[in-house]
């Protein structure tokens, strides 16, 4: 994998799941993050290309979204935070397929903490929950 791939699968990890890596889950909510990542790359098509274009595919993980919180987190230079090398660690390992697939397949989730589910969850039993995330395998996308 290109070190640039990395290194915004990296980002997107942390923007999307670091608060659930000191808890109980630990690292595997930063896999099953990247596992959806690697899940939608390996499937194609209109997901992307490359790790960058599926991570920063407008819409899609929200950290990467204008006016999300996470974005000026994710988008400095250099993040010192130790949880943030983990994310690099695990980044590294889920792309070259060193871990097993958490979600079962998945390639989309949401934050299990949502007052109303999203609309693209009606009628699709989810696969696994994993933390503060529901992840699901979506068809035909």
């Amino acid at each position: 994998m290109k070190t640039d791939d990395i290194n915004i699968l990296a980002r997107t990890l942390y923007g999307e799941a670091r608060g659930e890596y000191r808890g109980q889950v630990g690292i595997a909510s930063l896999i099953a993050v990247g596992n959806v990542v690697m899940n939608r790359l390996n499937a194609g098509g209109w997901y992307g290309k490359t790790i960058q274009e599926v991570c920063q595919k407008p819409w899609q993980f929200s950290c990467w979204n204008q006016g999300d919180p996470n974005l000026s987190i994710i988008t400095q230079g250099i993040i010192d935070d130790p949880v943030f090398s983990v994310c690099r660690e695990v980044a590294a390992k889920v792309s070259n397929g060193q871990w097993p697939d958490l979600t079962q397949g998945s390639n989309h989730y949401h934050a299990s903490t949502m007052p109303l589910f999203p609309k693209w969850t009606k009628g699709i039993r989810p696969k696994v929950s994993i933390g503060n995330h529901i992840f699901y395998q979506l068809k035909g996308d």
